[in-house]
């Protein structure tokens, strides 16, 4: 038999089988390509953030009162507040006019040092022309300052022109008003009585918590708390105030460290006595915020994956500080350029291509997280 007619039929084998191996060949090159991970992604936020803490205490009835007054008799022109109305420092509070033996004395002072100063002036004119005495020179100068001192004191009482407007001392809540418009008050008679709030530097503590000891040491004086009742009849009754006291001991009975809020409670339905929670944030700082889905761990520690702009992702490890709720405060080099993978994460190795699917876009074009 002759080889020449299975030419033709052994040619179009091997271009059949040089066909059938290149397209093997890209089955499995495609096979073995890295697949592309569909994520959510959002853009990193870099802020404030802290640490809550629960705690759980008692109402008391202590906290820092001011009495405003006047060290002269006055009579009050206008007031301005009333009781349980929240003031800040400096805010008006009355209006009064000073007594007209008060102002009498007032002037009389200042009439008595201007001519205790002309007289010193000239005696030491005399002295220097030896018509005059040391003794007396002396005895003109201690007059001069005697006459400034009486005068330092009527100044210090405020009364100026006779019409003076009182101010808030602090930031508080009038909680007494022991006057209205037209009275005629005493010297050192209380007109009103301020309860500070929980940022002034006399706030005392009339909340009492408890917390762990081993979370304690996070709290410092000026953390912000925010104070509720227990029952369900109280839910959504809150104030707010700050802590100004931490415990440096282990309270034997229950075992908690003592903190104490200054908090104030004018309108807010907390009574003295009450049995309360309270929500302090601690540890205040500036981090990256981010959702708590965007960390993972491995044995090296947490990292979260950042895209780039050829949307591979990669890896950036960093620490995590804040644990908020559904959200983390972290460290690390984050580019703020760079949106950050929140979902989808765990299937994802450093390098891995990406597809971005927009929140709420499902079978829509892709788009960026927001």
């Amino acid at each position: 038999m002759s080889i020449k007619p299975l030419r033709p039929c052994i040619g179009r084998i091997r271009a059949y089988l040089v066909v059938a191996a290149f397209a093997f060949g890209a089955r499995t090159a495609a096979a073995d390509a890295p697949p592309t991970v569909t994520v959510l992604a959002t853009a990193p936020r870099y802020g404030v953030i802290s640490q809550p803490l629960q705690a759980y205490g008692t109402i008391g009835t202590a906290q820092a009162t001011v009495a405003v007054n006047l060290p002269y008799p006055a009579r009050l022109l206008h007031v301005y507040v009333q009781n349980g109305q929240s003031v800040a420092r400096g805010a008006p509070l009355f209006v009064v006019q000073a007594d007209p033996a008060a102002l009498l004395a007032s002037k009389q002072a200042a009439t008595a040092y201007r001519l205790a100063k002309d007289d010193l002036a000239h005696t030491r004119a005399l002295y220097a022309q030896s018509l005059a005495t040391r003794s007396q020179l002396e005895t003109a100068r201690k007059a001069a300052l005697d006459a400034q001192s009486a005068l330092d004191a009527q100044r210090a009482l405020g009364i100026g022109n006779g019409t003076v407007t009182i101010a808030a001392p602090a930031d508080g809540v009038i909680t007494r008003l022991g006057a209205i418009q037209g009275d005629q008050v005493p010297a050192g008679a209380a007109i009103l009585l301020l309860a500070l709030h929980a940022s002034e530097p006399k706030a005392m503590p009339n909340v009492m918590l408890g917390v762990d000891p081993a979370t304690a040491r996070w709290i410092r004086a000026g953390d912000p708390v925010t104070v509720s009742g227990l029952s369900p009849e109280e839910d959504g009754i809150s104030a707010r105030g700050r802590i100004v006291l931490v415990g440096a001991a282990v309270d034997p009975q229950s075992q908690l460290v003592d903190v104490g809020a200054s908090v104030s409670l004018a309108g807010a339905g907390l009574l003295p006595g009450m049995h309360v929670k309270g929500r302090i944030s601690t540890r205040a700082g500036k981090h990256w915020i981010v959702p708590r889905s965007a960390v993972l761990r491995d044995g090296q520690g947490a990292y979260i994956y950042q895209l780039g702009k050829d949307l591979h992702a990669h890896r950036v490890d960093v620490k995590v500080r804040i644990e908020n709720g559904n959200t983390y405060g972290i460290d690390g080099a984050l580019d703020a350029a760079r949106p950050l993978v929140v979902t989808g994460n765990y299937e994802l190795h450093d390098g891995d291509a990406v597809h971005v699917q927009a929140r709420g876009q499902a079978g829509k074009r892709p788009g960026m997280a927001q």
